[in-house]
């Protein structure tokens, strides 16, 4: 593990990553998605991809790279591909779990590899629809500190700046982005997925002009089981 520092946007950041296969020429870049860190995607994929440079990344707030301010998911994009200038990175590809499919393809790299990315607005269910509509009610009383009551355990565990992170990234309809994406994807997803639906998988397959879709047994997680499989798909899929 090694740390960078980097300034964006006048913020200052502590970049923890990690390189794999260091004496290869081309690389290839793992972001991994809301919760997560950059030792998960290194479980999936450390040991695969043999001709390229692996790059992990624990993005600001996760893993080992701290944050201290409130991000959008473009401020995340600019982080990375900050972080990869200063690195002097020879990107081929980007591969993105979930939230990191969203900031891998505002990076538009060359190859965009997404593993059940977030983007598409889904429909809430009622209990959510609800906690929603009293958190609300609770703001315009001015009690916001009441609205913690209805979080979730994990988003009860965030610090105050990332929730406030949370609630700029997860309602975001990336659907414009998707379709406005030129180059190459390669999408992967989990047939069980409740995180990011089947459902949303076929919609971003379809707005991505140029893209492959790919379908596997499993849940939001499905890439860990068919590792093998996936790389074998992406190394004779990138251009």
């Amino acid at each position: 593990m090694a740390l960078k520092s980097i300034e964006v946007l006048d913020k200052k950041f502590n970049i923890s990553y990690e390189i794999v296969n260091p004496t290869e020429k081309k690389d290839i870049v793992i972001l991994h998605g809301w919760g997560s860190n950059k030792e998960i995607m290194k479980q999936a994929f450390g040991n695969l991809l043999q001709d390229f440079r692996h790059i992990y990344v624990d993005m600001p707030g996760f893993g080992k790279s701290s944050n201290d301010y409130v991000l959008t998911t473009k401020d995340y994009s600019l982080i990375v591909k900050k972080f990869l200038e200063v690195l002097n990175t020879n990107v081929i590809a980007i591969v993105g779990h979930s939230f990191g499919g969203k900031v891998a393809t505002l990076i538009n790299p060359d190859n965009l590899i997404l593993l059940s990315s977030a983007g598409i607005l889904e429909k809430k269910s009622m209990k959510t629809k609800i906690k929603i509509f009293f958190a609300k009610l609770l703001n315009t009383f001015g009690l916001s500190k009441l609205t913690k009551v209805f979080r979730s355990d994990d988003v009860q565990k965030m610090s105050e700046n990332m929730y406030e992170t949370f609630k700029n990234v997860v309602n975001e309809d990336f659907s414009f982005i998707f379709e406005s994406y030129e180059k190459k994807a390669i999408i992967f997803w989990g047939k069980s997925d409740l995180a990011t639906t089947l459902t949303s998988g076929e919609k971003i397959h379809k707005l991505i002009k140029n893209s492959s879709f790919e379908v596997y047994e499993g849940d939001h997680y499905f890439f860990l089981k068919h590792k093998k499989d996936i790389c074998k798909k992406i190394e004779n899929g990138i251009k």
